[in-house]
């Protein structure tokens, strides 16, 4: 049931996430709206909330694990020469409004706020749309604005000293099974062959639902893929992988994610196949 809280996305008539707006969550997990569950259209989920690997994993959203020293991923922080540490420096994503709602996607209005004062301001924009019988896509936008005085900056663990960590963006918490599922491009195969590549497309195939993650726009494909597959199954797109991204005062950073979600285990040409088509909707 769709509720003003949690509006439902549908694709067909047929309802494919929930997407809720003011979870109540403690502040250690850096709280933000978030999807979740997200499904294929024969009704398989394919997200996982607050696991117990990492609670504070929510589903699909947007997550960043340093901005400006502000923890907006949850959990501890990574401190230089330190390691994991729990600060008490954590964020929260707030609903502001929705521009824009329909049952295939919505347009809306959220502030970052740490400390009690506003950070960044985002616009998301998220679309569904039916791709074939057995496919979707999830078309997932969002625009940051610096909404401060001063230049921020966002960071990762790995721009603060851990190698290989540079998590934070847009973020995608998958179904975690017995088997980690495969991890493929289209010419690159294994966790540790994609992690950090620069890959037009990444997908995650798992038993019987395949995701394939793509960069929309020239600026977002220049990012490097956040991807794991052993540990936990999860897969982001870096904003800041080799160096902190600024953000001067009153400017916006923008990045487009469009994800192809399948029923079963799609070989490499019809992922791309679906990529390209769901890319240019």
């Amino acid at each position: 049931m769709t509720t003003p809280d949690s509006p439902v996305l549908r694709v067909a008539g047929r309802p494919v996430g929930r997407y809720v707006t003011r979870p109540e969550l403690p502040a250690r997990l850096s709280p933000r709206p978030y999807l979740h569950p997200v499904t294929t259209l024969g009704g398989t989920a394919v997200t996982e909330l607050s696991p117990a690997d990492h609670i504070h994993h929510l589903g699909v959203g947007v997550a960043v694990p340093d901005v400006e020293g502000n923890n907006f991923w949850g959990g501890r922080t990574y401190v230089r020469d330190q390691g994991p540490t729990e600060l008490d420096n954590h964020g929260a994503q707030r609903h502001n409004s929705f521009q824009l709602r329909d049952p295939d996607g919505f347009v809306e209005e959220l502030r970052w706020v740490a400390s009690g004062t506003e950070l960044l301001r985002e616009r998301r924009t998220v679309a569904a749309t039916e791709l074939s019988a057995a496919a979707w896509a999830l078309d997932f936008t969002f625009s940051l604005t610096n909404v401060t005085q001063c230049p921020l900056s966002i960071g990762s663990p790995a721009t603060n000293g851990r190698p290989g960590a540079a998590y934070g963006g847009f973020f995608w918490r998958a179904r975690k099974e017995q088997d980690a599922p495969d991890v493929f491009t289209v010419d690159g195969e294994g966790e540790a062959a994609v992690h950090g590549t620069r890959a037009d497309w990444v997908a995650l195939s798992g038993a019987g639902w395949t995701l394939v993650f793509a960069g929309a726009t020239d600026r977002t494909r220049r990012d490097p893929w956040f991807v794991r597959a052993g540990e936990y199954p999860g897969v982001g797109s870096s904003l800041a992988h080799e160096e902190r991204l600024p953000i001067p005062s009153g400017e916006t950073v923008v990045r487009r994610i469009v994800t192809v979600v399948a029923d079963g285990r799609l070989p490499r040409l019809e992922a791309a196949a679906l990529v390209r088509k769901a890319v240019s909707q």
